[in-house]
């Protein structure tokens, strides 16, 4: 036996190491990416292969469930069980979700709600291939069924930070249900999917929010004060038809601001023309600090600046409807750093300090090509998600279901509820088709958009904004493909549309609204061109001067598309949407071959619609004679030339989206937005089973922890 008076110490000593060594293989992000590479995000190759329609069945005590629809507005979270493409997940949780379309359902005489899966929310060890939280959309508002897919999917392949989007065909308890849109959780999943780890805080900054207590941004009951039911999701007293051209109304405002009527004749397409004298847009302060204003901002949505993302003081009770929808915990030094942020922001000297500028270039140009309204760049000013990361910001996309002009079209207009003094009579179509991409705002001005204004204040920012804007109209628009995706989107879900027993729309009306989209893509491009090259000013001071070479759009009828009036009146009382053969007319005068389409589309088992996992369809797109199969973009970000064809068999060559796919942990276009990323443990597989990497991982652990006190009970021993 040795004899020292260090043997107790250095058994100690090799018990403590022998410890350390185990919880440094258990956590360490180096030791999981040398030696467990295959522990991946997977999600987004399975409910996101956006080559299929999915098929998801809710097991659930059908009078817990519609107990929970009785009581929708309380967002509360039952148990249930989910099936997703046949592989079952139980002790699951599901709630609706929602604030205006919440209400929108519940004044109708509907079901059809959104919901809010989460997995991990009774076991955090269930998760769905890594993904912790997935929105099942329920497509209220739109006809086309696509606006929210097509602005995440243009959002991805450019570059910018958005979820992930496929479709999805629910069934209750095996009985049909509906067609919804399955949208990616910004939350854990989302940072580990694009950044490799949980860094980093998110935010739903949103002044519609009431009450507390639900995460991922949406609190308490969701309800808008004081605004009551809005029938048909408009609200009350508020609908007019659209304008037509010879009786367009002369608009008084321009931005939220008065436009004087001896403004000289200039056809400017460079916002600093816009602006005061210094040619700049007008910051919220020279020293970053908002101008005090009583009530501290208003208007139609209400609410604080900070929504708005204006600095106002150094008070964490000045930002509280961003740090109350924070994602995740958060402490005062989350808190201190976000509001460094938003001042150095608001000065507006250095906005690569305080702004991933890229990112946010990129997720403005498509965000301002689509017309959404309902958002940061409208007068409600939510319906982003706020990523901060080391002091710099960048935008989430969220919520696209009225863009495309949706959100106030069906009550006069895009440009604010006031709208602009134009000394031209233009008819709303063409208004939101050449709407100027350099003053893209609604019932807002610039300088109330600090997260916008950097773009326009700096010469080198706004050529950049503009090359990207080229990039989106070159390789989306010029080259067809948005059209292809469009149309195969369309073949992929019209037998399903047709069967949906609970749309808000008719299978007419989808149609008619699928071929108004893409007109509405094609003149928006044409527009969009013409203001980069200089021949339509690209600002609203110049348009209400000069609109002589707007690109012309009198016959395109955009509440076809669905808006806040109209696209939400049915919502599955009874079926009622079943397909009329005849062609359908369409507002500039075509027609498309509805009847040829509805043949081919009805679904060949019996009426019901065909399995979700063999994702093929054989209904034409309308207005098309031949379904548009031999160029089929592949789900965002993927690498073309590497994804297997979806099961059922798309055939054609695959191409992804601009070309460029983005890899953010290194800044670089050469990832991918679903490129596999390296995931924590209990990531990366089903909730019924643990990877096989984390049980060897857990087997190394424990033999390095025998060992080290093997080795220390002979050293003591001897």
């Amino acid at each position: 036996m040795i004899k020292s008076k260090y043997t107790i110490v250095v058994c100690i000593l090799l018990v403590v190491l022998t410890v350390f060594a185990a919880l440094f293989f258990s956590y360490s992000p180096w030791v999981k990416e040398k030696f467990i590479s295959q522990s991946t995000v997977q999600y987004a190759d399975k409910i996101f292969n956006q080559g299929v329609v999915h098929s998801i069945d809710i097991e659930v005590e059908e009078t817990e469930f519609y107990d929970m629809l009785e009581n929708a507005m309380e967002k509360e979270y039952i148990k249930c069980n989910l099936t997703i493409d046949g592989e079952k997940f139980n002790n699951v949780a599901i709630r609706t979700k929602g604030n205006t379309s919440l209400t929108n359902v519940k004044s109708m005489d509907s079901d059809r709600y959104s919901f809010k899966v989460e997995f991990d929310h009774y076991d955090s060890s269930i998760n769905y291939y890594g993904l912790d939280k997935l929105a099942l959309n329920n497509i209220i508002q739109d006809n086309t069924y696509m606006k929210d897919y097509l602005s995440y999917k243009m959002m991805n392949d450019m570059g910018a930070l958005a979820p992930l989007a496929s479709f999805c065909n629910i069934t209750l308890n095996g009985q049909p249900w509906g067609l919804y849109l399955a949208v990616e959780g910004i939350e854990e999943g989302f940072l580990e999917r694009n950044f490799g780890s949980v860094t980093g805080e998110l935010y739903k900054p949103d002044t519609m929010q009431m009450g507390g207590g639900n995460r991922n941004g949406e609190k308490g009951g969701g309800a808008p004060p004081d605004m009551g039911e809005m029938p048909q999701g408009g609200p009350p007293d508020m609908q007019m038809t659209e304008t037509p051209p010879d009786m367009a109304q002369n608009h008084s405002m321009q931005n939220g601001q008065e436009v004087t009527e001896n403004a000289e004749q200039d056809t400017a397409t460079t916002p600093a023309e816009d602006a005061g004298a210094d040619g700049e847009v007008p910051m919220p302060g020279g020293n970053g600090e908002r101008p005090e204003m009583p009530g501290g901002g208003g208007g139609f949505g209400g609410g604080s600046d900070a929504t708005a993302l204006i600095y106002t003081d150094d008070d964490y009770d000045s930002y509280s409807t961003i740090f109350d929808s924070a994602v995740m915990d958060i402490d005062n030094s989350d808190k201190d750093r976000l509001i460094s942020s938003l001042k150095t922001l608001n000065q507006g000297e250095n906005p690569a300090e305080a702004v991933n500028t890229d990112e946010v270039i990129r997720y403005f140009v498509v965000h301002n090509f689509v017309n959404s309204y309902d958002s940061y760049t409208g007068n409600m000013k939510h319906n982003y998600y706020l990523y901060e990361n080391n002091g710099i910001l960048s935008m989430v996309a969220w919520d696209y279901n009225l863009a495309f002009s949706g959100f106030g079209n069906g009550f006069g207009g895009g440009r604010g509820f006031g709208a602009t003094q134009s000394e031209t009579n233009v008819d709303n179509a063409t208004e939101q088709i050449n709407y100027p991409i350099d003053t893209p705002l609604s019932g807002a001005s610039m300088e109330d958009r600090p997260m916008l204004a950097w773009i326009f204040n700096d010469p080198q920012y706004l050529e950049q904004y503009h090359q990207v804007f080229d990039e989106l109209i070159t390789n989306y628009f010029e080259s067809g493909k948005i059209e292809d995706e469009i149309n195969r989107v369309f073949n992929m879900i019209a037998p399903y549309v047709q069967e949906d027993v609970s749309a808000f729309c008719t299978f007419e009306e989808f149609e008619e609204g699928v071929e108004t989209l893409k007109q509405y893509c094609s003149l928006r491009a044409q527009s969009v061109r013409k203001q980069l090259n200089g021949e339509i000013p690209s600002t609203q001071e110049g348009q209400s001067q000069d609109s002589s070479n707007f690109v012309d759009a009198s016959f395109l009828n955009i509440d076809a598309m669905g808006n806040m009036g109209h696209g939400g009146g049915r919502g599955g009382t009874e079926n009622g949407n079943q397909s009329q053969t005849g062609d359908q007319n369409l507002s500039d005068g075509q027609t498309t071959n509805s009847d040829q389409a509805i043949r081919q589309s009805q679904p060949q088992n019996g009426g019901q619609p065909p399995a979700a996992q063999q994702g093929t369809a054989t209904s034409q797109a309308p207005g098309e004679n031949q379904a548009a199969a031999g160029s089929q973009m592949t789900g965002d970000g993927q690498n073309a030339g590497s994804e297997q064809a979806a099961a059922g068999g798309q055939e054609g060559d695959q191409t992804s989206g601009t070309g460029q796919n983005f890899d953010r942990r290194q800044g670089a276009e050469n990832g991918g937005n679903q490129q596999k990323r390296m995931m924590p443990d209990g990531f990366g597989g089903s909730a019924a089973q643990n990877t096989a990497q984390n049980w060897i991982l857990y087997l190394v652990v424990l033999l390095v922890l025998a060992g080290g006190i093997a080795f220390a009970v002979l050293y003591r021993r001897k």
